[in-house]
């Protein structure tokens, strides 16, 4: 017998592989290509917030369709039901442009489930929407805010592979470990003035470029979707990612232009004998099982 778990698995495996949802993905890339870099892209990724903004969004429809589902139950008061769906759905524009934002940022399986999520989500607000303009007009509306409320949920759960199996909008240097102690990384001969240079370190790829004040070093792979840093460009003393474009300040990582809502991770740097030396500058205990 085939657990339910395992019959999860095989779907959301065959929505990863199926091939014919790149039409759709390349029909909607206009959409997303549209809002470039700069503040419009911030708000929608939640760059400000140094969190992706959809995550938090999605509790504000969720929370008024559940509620009005259980005010349906008790009878309360039909209004007040009719009321929450509306707001449920009033919020779900903000929710859906910040979903479409981050989805626009991903490539191959990850867009592919992206799109089932979202068309499983459009699906639910449908429904919920009719649900509202049902008791508008005096019906009830309750099998079809039951029937969205379902639909959600798989939309939700597609939702979570994208986060938790997938890694969509998750950082992607959480497991990187650099090394504790000081570390050989390459002559500072190597390395040239404002130019990107990447170096392996104990495993782990190291983003180098030379200062006037200094090495500076951070972690090489792009926290927002894994981009390669160094193949990037140095401007206005912040590396930006050739992927998406998201900049960070070489001196501490910060983000200072999304789409990227974490830092990069930074290095000590040093320079001894010739030879420029790094080691880590903090420890997360979930770092301590690091992958490259």
């Amino acid at each position: 017998m085939v657990s339910i778990p395992n019959a999860l698995e095989r779907l959301v495996v065959s929505l990863e592989q199926a091939a014919g949802l790149d039409r759709l993905g390349e029909a909607a890339r206009p959409l997303t290509d549209a809002v470039g870099p700069g503040k419009a892209k911030d708000l929608l990724s939640g760059t400000a917030v140094g969190h992706p903004a959809h995550p938090l969004l999605v509790t504000v429809p969720i929370g008024a369709f559940a509620s009005a589902l259980a005010l349906d139950l008790s009878e309360i008061d039909p209004k007040a039901s009719r009321r929450l769906i509306g707001l449920g759905l009033l919020a779900s524009v903000p929710t859906i442009a910040t979903g479409l934002s981050d989805w626009g940022d991903t490539e191959g399986a990850e867009r592919r489930v992206g799109i089932a999520h979202a068309l499983s989500n459009s699906a639910a607000i449908g429904l919920l929407g009719a649900s509202w303009l049902a008791r508008r007009a005096g019906g009830s509306g309750r099998a079809l805010a039951w029937a969205g409320f379902a639909v959600l949920g798989v939309g939700g759960w597609l939702g979570g592979h994208l986060a938790y199996a997938l890694g969509v909008g998750v950082d992607t240097t959480a497991f990187t470990g650099p090394p504790q102690e000081w570390t050989d990384a390459c002559a500072e001969s190597d390395l040239s003035a404002e130019k990107p240079v990447a170096v392996n370190v104990a495993d782990m790829s190291v983003l180098l470029v030379r200062q006037q004040a200094g090495v500076s070093a951070l972690a090489d792979r792009c926290t927002h979707r894994g981009g390669p840093l160094h193949e990037g460009t140095v401007v206005d003393g912040c590396i930006q990612c050739p992927w998406h474009a998201s900049r960070f300040d070489l001196r501490d990582g910060s983000v200072t232009r999304g789409p990227a809502t974490r830092p990069q991770p930074v290095l000590q740097a040093r320079v001894i004998d010739g030879r420029v030396q790094v080691r880590r500058q903090e420890t997360h205990a979930l770092r301590n099982n690091p992958v490259p």
